[in-house]
């Protein structure tokens, strides 16, 4: 396992008892630097204070959510860190979750209940295979293919890039 113990971590996460479990995870692997928010709107006012070098955000708060975070993160004009890897943990694991994460720019996704491996496996992913970040008009954030096709050549990717 890597040190991460100088990473800056910033937990937006309503539940106190979850913000306990996850913060006892990172110390527990030697990481000391992490902050806590309750929700979107406080962690976006901390990151202005605060340069944390990961955010792990909870999908289900409010007024923001961990959806509305990341993408008032990613796309606005005062941003302090658009390009910060996001981790979104939550309980809502379907399908239409995940798509509506990854398609505001979260980096990773965990499911409750958390696990110190799965929690560990994500910060292994956004630090040490970090995505190249993708801005067209629609989105802006790590690239969502997770594997690239090694035989294509061409620049254009979409049925909608006009080269069919």
């Amino acid at each position: 396992m890597a040190d991460y113990s100088s990473l800056k971590i910033l937990l937006i996460e309503d539940n106190q008892h979850m913000r306990s479990i996850v913060t006892a995870i990172l110390k527990g692997t030697g990481i000391r630097n992490v902050r806590e928010a309750r929700d979107g709107a406080e962690g976006l006012d901390m990151l202005r204070q605060y340069p944390a070098d990961i955010a792990l955000v909870d999908f289900n708060m409010s007024p923001i959510d961990g959806v509305e975070f990341t993408r008032l993160l990613r796309n606005s004009a005062d941003s302090s860190n658009p390009y910060l890897p996001i981790i979104m943990i939550t309980g809502h694991s379907e399908r239409s979750r995940v798509i509506q994460a990854r398609d505001a720019g979260v980096n990773e996704f965990i499911v409750k209940p958390l696990t110190a491996r799965a929690l560990l496996g994500r910060l292994d992913s956004v630090i040490m295979r970090p995505r190249p970040f993708i801005r067209c008009k629609t989105y802006f954030g790590p690239d969502r293919r997770r594997s690239g096709d090694q035989n294509y050549a061409g620049p254009y990717r979409r049925n909608t890039d006009g080269a069919y």
